[in-house]
Parts: C-alpha cells; structure tokens; sequence
C-alpha cells in the first residue's frame, strides 16, 4: 500500500467525501492563475515568486509546509497548472490522517510503510486506522526564512519516530526558485522559440542529523520525497524514460503492482520510454528502479498543449532507496526513485480524489552522522506553445516527439 491507496479508503469510508466534492467533478474547463490566487489568498498566508519579466509566476504556501500550490507561464490570465483541493483548503478543517491540499512540489518523508516506516508506531497492524501522517510534514507550517522576488527560504525543525522506536532529529531547509527562461533553456539543453511560454522553478531540499546518533540502515534511514500534483485532462500522457538492458541485470522494467496490474491501453514501453496515462479517469501507479530510472520525467497535455518536465538529482552511485511497502519487509532499500500516479474512481461509479495526476521522485536512503544533510534537487518546467515547437524540447529532453506521444496509445 501507499499514501493514495491510503485516501482513497479515506474516501471510500466516507471520512473525507466532504471534502472533495467540488474537485471530484471531472472538468476540461481551463482554471486561470489568477481564479486560483485570489482564492488561496482568502484562505491562506501567500507568497508569489516569479521571474524578471512577470510572466512565469509560483505560488508557495509557508503555513502548508512552504508547497508550491501551482504555477503560470502567463500571468494571472495563464492556464493554472498545480492541482488544488478548494474544498478542504476553505473549510479550515484539519483531516485525521492526512491533509490532501494539493500542490505541484510538495515536501515529504519517507520511508511509508516497513519496520522502518515513520506512519506508523511500532507493534501496530499495517492498516488505515493505525495510519497516520506525521503533523511536521502534513499539517504544521514551515517557517519563512529568507525571500526574493524569484526565491523563498524555508526551514522546518522536526522530530519523528519510526516503527522501530528509532527517533529522528532533524533540520529540513526548503529553498525555492523561480528559473529565468535563459536559465530553463540551459537546463533543457534546447533554445525556446518566440511562440514559447515557460514557467520553471526549482525546490532544493536538505534535510540535517540534528541529534547526537548516526542514522544507520540497521534502525532506520530516511529519505527525501517530493510530489507533485496536476490537473488532468482526457490527453495527457505521462512519460518517463528508462534504461534499456536485460531484467537478468537491470530487474523489472517498471513496477506497475501497486493497484493492480496497470492495463496494456494505459501503460506502454517504447524504445526506452514508458507512456502512461495521466487523464484522472483510471487509478493506477508506476514506480521505477534506481537502475531503470533516469533523472528526467514528464507529461504531455494534447488537450491545452502543456508540456510538463520534472528533473530531479540522481547521485550515480545510490543503489539504496527506502522501501514504503506496507508490511514487514525483507528488502526495506529496494524502494522506488520516481514514481507517477494517475487518479480516478476507486470503483464503478464512486468519485475520484481530485482528479489529478502526480510526478514524484526521492533522494537516496540518508545514512547521515550528526551535523550531516542530504539534499534533493527537483525541478519543474511547464512548457506552452505550438506542437511543432515544442518538438525540439520533448525529443531532447524526454526522447520522444509530441507526435510519438499523441500516438502512443495508438498502435
């Protein structure tokens, strides 16, 4: 099990149908930033980041752990790309076991499940009543630190527990910035044309061993774990490349276990890319490897020509990846480094969460001695414009033409 089998059952239970019934509703409709700015700041403290000329614009929330709730490339008039759950974040309400407000580029801890899991107390069924996300990183505010027109500085102070009994000490410094188009074309590796809208920022996440005791694999490691929340439409494809080689060396392609096998017409592997759908219609869940997984991932929306990329740090040599499997685990770092979650109904004719769909990735597993960090890098781009140009950046990028991944489902 995870974190979205986890509401799902929520929902399911009926403990949270109160909270999605306007975001249940499947829409097409476009949300402008600006609808979605002046809501957040009537419910909630608001900082807006953005870049020299305006137009690229971040929302980020302090007081719901320093998220990216959503972006633009254009301005207030802009597509809004993060998905928001309105429902819970206007009632003020504070759910028991998890608080799912949305977000592009949100901060969590893992490990989720194991004996080394930090939602859960030690000697307690693996099951949803004894699940519970820890208050740090779900519903206490980070603090504001530093801020710029392009950057916000965030820090969080935190202690957890894991299901072993081992305590974490701990500092999470959160730093968020808005990229100027130059600096995202560099990063891509491709020149924007004159009809391309961008919008990218970056979250580099460290967390720190604050105590006085090594962190070690025998009790327990932790990891960092950044989501990211988009609105779906009917064509949006996610895509993720991978490492091509035997499973004898390299083991399965991609884990697609997590809800049930993922059907061949939502999950496709191409010449090293996997398509899957990303419409909110259909829920399932991939994971990928340390050694298939590349340190790139993306999404194409046919439907508002948005192309999404996500870069994140891969360090060459990690092979340890905390485990969020819910059960007792004979391999607690075998876990996945990125994963992609496609939303819909839990069953015929029951609502879905959002509908969205979600690119993840994780740090390494943190064998950290006291005064030690890590860090994880995640960087988002939505790119907006004509097909045609926006060939250049997926086929460099992800390895693919738009034209592939429109017709991916196809043959």
């Amino acid at each position: 099990m995870n974190h979205v089998r986890i509401l799902i059952m929520l929902l399911c239970l009926g403990i949270l149908a109160g909270c999605f019934e306007e975001e249940a509703r499947m829409t097409t409709a476009k949300k402008t930033f600006g609808d979605d700015l002046e809501f957040l700041k009537k419910n909630t403290e608001v900082l807006v980041l953005s870049d020299a000329d305006g137009n690229g614009q971040v929302v980020v929330l302090p007081k719901l752990q320093g998220r990216v709730m959503t972006s633009t490339a254009e301005g207030t008039e802009g597509l809004s790309f993060g998905w928001i759950n309105r429902e819970l974040v206007a009632s003020g309400k504070i759910v028991e076991h998890i608080n799912v407000y949305g977000g592009e580029d949100r901060f969590w801890i893992g490990p989720e499940g194991g004996q080394f899991s930090v939602f859960f107390k030690q000697g307690v069924p693996f099951d949803l009543e004894h699940w519970f996300t820890p208050a740090p990183i779900d519903t206490e505010p980070f603090d504001l630190v530093g801020q710029s027109a392009n950057s916000a500085h965030l820090k969080k102070v935190m202690q957890l527990e894991n299901y072993s009994r081992t305590v974490f000490d701990l500092r999470v410094d959160r730093e968020i910035r808005v990229l100027e188009p130059y600096e995202a074309g560099d990063r891509l590796g491709v020149f924007a044309g004159e009809k391309i809208k961008m919008v990218a920022f970056e979250s580099v996440n460290k967390i720190t061993n604050t105590g006085t005791k090594a962190w070690e694999k025998e009790t327990g490691l932790l990891s960092i774990w950044i989501l990211g929340m988009f609105n779906p439409s009917p064509a949006t494809t996610v895509v993720v490349p991978f490492s091509s080689g035997p499973e004898s060396q390299l083991g399965p392609v991609v884990n697609d276990a997590y809800f049930g096998k993922v059907p061949p017409d939502r999950l496709v592997a191409r010449d090293g890319v996997l398509f899957f759908r990303g419409d909110g219609l259909y829920r399932s869940k991939i994971g990928l490897s340390p050694q298939r997984a590349k340190p790139v991932l993306g999404s194409y929306d046919a439907v508002n020509n948005v192309l999404t990329i996500v870069q994140y740090n891969k360090p060459a040599d990690a092979v340890d990846y905390v485990n969020s499997m819910w059960e007792m685990q004979d391999e607690p770092y075998k876990g996945d480094v990125v994963n992609s979650y496609n939303d819909g109904p839990p069953e015929p004719g029951a609502k879905p969460l959002g509908p969205f769909y979600e690119l993840e990735t994780s740090s390494a597993a943190a064998a950290l001695k006291p005064g030690e960090g890590i860090s994880h890098m995640h960087r988002t781009f939505h790119v907006q414009g004509p097909e045609k140009d926006l060939n250049a950046i997926a086929e460099t990028v992800l390895g693919v033409t738009i034209g592939q991944i429109k017709s991916a489902f196809s043959g």
